[in-house]
């Protein structure tokens, strides 16, 4: 099934659910799902390349763990463990010193929340979410196709004083720009990092040729999203392009 396919599934499951209420809920729902399972394949992938590698979740709470057996948890066992367990958790996780990958997490679940209320549809979802091998360059790809498409199925986008800029303006802007690793790069206003996921783009075509030009890309980034919604998907987006 196509990545494509996917997510347009899990909209429909999605729409039957009684407390999911609007585009913008469906994506905040999807988002932090979306993001766990990225996580998750991005450790399974660290695991493997790096020594003493520490995922910043707890296993019980990791996504193949609780969600990655189709025949997992489901129902109110699995509302039960994703309200009363998995969010407070991710919610607290302790802090430690700069660089910790916990921050990133806990910035992800602090004004998160779960909207499903039917345990089983919610496990559709992730048995969907579970068709995606986001360790496959291919299928990663694709998937930032699609999250444009949610973006744009933002019905108040615009409305809300919203505005997503389009790829071909931020491609030119960085084409302009020509940032290198070592640069510091700010977004004071990332939205959803489409800006920066482009600035990565250029810069490991252009500029990066060691894993010191890819260290030194990666501490030059900066960005402030205020918004909760846009902020998880500049995470996500993030995570996507492995930073």
């Amino acid at each position: 099934m196509s990545v494509r396919n996917t997510v347009k599934g899990i909209q429909q499951v999605m729409w039957k659910d009684a407390g999911v209420d609007g585009d913008a809920q469906r994506l905040s729902q999807l988002c932090w799902m979306l993001f766990l399972k990225i996580l998750d394949d991005q450790d399974r992938s660290l695991e493997i390349t790096e020594d003493d590698y520490k995922s910043p979740i707890p296993k019980r709470f990791q996504w193949r763990t609780w969600a990655a057996d189709p025949e997992g948890i489901t129902g109110d066992e699995l509302l039960e463990f994703v309200n009363s367990e998995l969010f407070p958790k991710l919610k607290s996780l302790p802090i430690g010193k700069a660089g910790d990958r916990r921050v990133v997490v806990r910035g992800v679940f602090e004004d998160a929340y779960n909207y499903m209320k039917s345990g089983q549809l919610m496990r559709q979802v992730i048995n969907k979410i579970n068709d995606i091998n986001f360790n496959n360059l291919t299928e990663r790809q694709h998937f930032g196709e699609i999250y444009e498409q949610l973006l744009n199925d933002l019905q108040s986008a615009g409305n809300a004083g919203e505005f997503y800029t389009p790829r071909a303006v931020t491609a030119f802007m960085v084409e302009r720009i020509d940032p290198k690793p070592g640069e510091v790069l700010l977004d004071p206003a990332c939205g959803t990092g489409g800006f920066l996921s482009c600035a990565i783009r250029h810069m490991r075509t252009q500029h990066v040729k060691t894993v010191k030009d890819a260290r030194r890309m990666e501490d030059g980034l900066r960005a402030v999203e205020k918004k909760q919604l846009p902020h998880m998907l500049c995470v996500t987006n993030m995570l996507l392009h492995n930073v």
